[in-house]
């Protein structure tokens, strides 16, 4: 694995002094742009349809069954029928809603979704019909930012369809999904800051550059972690899908949607997987980089050409497996527990690792240590951290005594709410006239009581027992 885990103190000391050579776009006509932008989005939802495809056959593999078999050859046409299907069904606009708003939120999500594959290089200097052009629509010194920008205005288009819904369950949904992304966003911003300081740059085709002799991955394992872990709750993906609980929420924020207006918004979902798979190859996994040991055949051919391409979907379609390998395998969170991981664990992790990182950038000014040793151990260092601080027990508070308790009314406010813990509910009237019925006259007059009440009933009771159901 020379290529992959050679020292990447020359690669530091290139982008550090003279800036590595970014994306020349000098020679691209608008014709050339306009190609590349189709190209884009068509590459987009033809991957969608793949990606429907393939989970449900991976999905169905691990469940030991065949899934999509019946629609063309493997079932590869089930995704163009569910398609057709939801473009042929009835659109149905909810009678309660905000109908300006409930039309544009799923256009919001699909909008953001698309522009993220705007910076992402696909490889590098190519001809395309005669000219000289990257495989990369564009590129600029912040680029990274713009992918974390474009990913945080897309949350508006499922908060405002969950709101503009005129339904409890889809506001419920749309204000999970608000919490989730302050809480996991703010995890994967800074999960990318370690990338930016050994690479010196925000820019994708810089951060790919920089990344010739050793993929980030490796010494910055800490971050990747954090960044994958991230990028599932960003895109509402199991364990983290709380916004869109079935199990809780019938749908979620997608409750009252129907037809091509639901499509948009799974669309959305779909592009989204695609996009955090492809910053995660583009920043830790080499971009369109081939793997050892195939880039050391013939002094690189392979990092040539359009075989990059090839690498970098390989790459991509690996993210997006493990996407469907962790549906099938983990549960769901509840909401506390997804808080205080995303609080408590991830945004702590990645504030000491940026802190690691920085210090060991600022010794290696100063000292001949080698880089590759000393985020090797720190990563190692951050990895034992993360796994004591699940072993350590939580400490509990003991509970404060605060005397006998009355009974807890469950209709005090005019609406029925349970019991917490430690609350007890009053005893039923029903039952309190049926154990002294069984006081007075034995067992037949309990069963008296309890088989016909209306005969023993007055209508005070009747009043009561309506009340407290």
């Amino acid at each position: 694995m020379g290529a992959l885990l050679a020292p990447a103190g020359p690669v530091l000391a290139q982008v550090s002094g003279d800036q590595v050579a970014t994306a020349d776009f000098s020679n691209d006509t608008w014709w050339i742009v306009l190609i590349k932008a189709v190209g884009i989005i068509v590459f987009l939802l033809t991957s969608v349809l793949i990606a429907i495809w393939f989970e449900r056959k991976v999905v169905a593999r691990m469940q030991v069954r065949p899934g999509p078999n019946v629609h063309g050859p493997f079932g590869l046409l089930q995704s163009l029928a569910d398609a057709m299907k939801l473009l042929l069904k009835e659109d149905i606009t909810v009678r309660a809603a905000d109908k300006v708003v409930y039309i544009v939120a799923p256009m919001i999500s699909v909008f953001c979704a698309l522009l993220t594959f705007a910076v992402i290089p696909l490889g590098p200097q190519v001809s395309m019909f005669g000219i000289e052009t990257p495989l990369q629509l564009t590129d600029f010194p912040v680029a990274v930012l713009y992918i974390l920008a474009a990913t945080s205005l897309g949350v508006y288009g499922i908060v405002l369809g969950g709101w503009s819904s005129g339904s409890t369950y889809p506001l419920l949904g749309a204000v999970r999904s608000t919490a989730q992304v302050i809480s996991y966003e703010l995890a994967m911003g800074l999960s990318l800051v370690s990338v930016f300081i050994l690479a010196g740059s925000m820019s994708t085709s810089q951060i790919v550059e920089s990344q010739t002799q050793v993929w980030w991955f490796l010494p910055l394992l800490p971050a990747f972690v954090i960044y994958f872990i991230s990028m599932v709750g960003e895109v509402n993906r199991l364990p983290f899908d709380l916004p869109e609980a079935e199990g809780e929420l019938v749908s979620g924020f997608m409750t009252e949607y129907s037809s091509m207006k639901f499509a948009w918004f799974f669309l959305a979902e779909y592009i989204n997987m695609l996009n955090v798979s492809a910053v995660a190859t583009t920043l830790f996994f080499g971009g369109w980089r081939a793997p050892w040991p195939i880039s050391a055949i013939n002094d690189g051919m392979f990092n040539e050409g359009w075989w990059p391409v090839l690498w970098f979907l390989a790459k991509l379609w690996f993210f997006m497996f493990l996407f469907v390998w962790i549906r099938g395998t983990l549960l769901r969170f509840r909401y506390d527990q997804f808080m205080k991981f995303g609080w408590k664990v991830l945004i702590p992790a990645a504030l000491v690792w940026i802190v690691a990182v920085a210090a060991v950038q600022g010794v290696r000014q100063f000292t001949d240590v080698d880089l590759q040793t000393l985020l090797f151990v720190l990563a190692g260092l951050a990895v034992v951290g993360v796994v004591v601080s699940f072993l350590v027990p939580e400490r509990r508070q003991a509970p404060v005594d605060t005397g006998p308790e009355e009974p807890f009314d469950a209709f005090a406010g005019g609406y029925p709410v349970p019991p917490l813990p430690g609350q007890t509910l009053p005893p039923s009237p029903r039952r309190l006239r049926a154990e002294r019925a069984a006081e007075g006259g034995g067992g037949t007059g309990t069963l008296a009581v309890t088989a016909a009440p209306d005969q023993t009933d007055t209508p005070e009771d009747e009043d009561e027992e309506g009340t407290r159901g």
